[in-house]
């Protein structure tokens, strides 16, 4: 029974995440990389498309997606998650994220 329990136990905390790992810059973050993911499939998607009702709507589409990311990535900036105009400490922020990551997959 004891076995039991501790298995159980051990299955718990590997689907809990620890208490402040996940935090709103790594959701902006996620965030920011699907936007970015969604203008990406879009462009591709048009490029792929021989109707011209069917590109239309991609395109509007692909201007709303592009808007997101622009909301997203201005969001970031102004709140100090996303340093887009000094390498260096962007490159800080992303060793952090990584470590942040590395530690949830744990």
């Amino acid at each position: 029974m004891a076995k039991k329990e501790e298995e159980l136990k051990m299955q718990n905390e590997m689907q809990t995440v620890p208490e402040g790992l996940i935090d709103d810059m790594v959701i902006a973050t996620d965030l920011l990389v699907s936007a970015k993911a969604g203008v990406r499939n879009l462009a591709v998607a048009i490029t792929e498309t021989a109707t011209p009702s069917v590109k239309k709507i991609l395109r509007r589409e692909l201007d709303n997606a592009i808007d997101l990311h622009d909301k997203l990535a201005q969001y970031m900036i102004k709140n100090e998650m996303y340093h887009a105009y000094d390498l260096t400490e962007q490159l800080e922020h992303d060793l952090k994220k990584a470590d942040t990551a590395l530690k949830l997959s744990k």
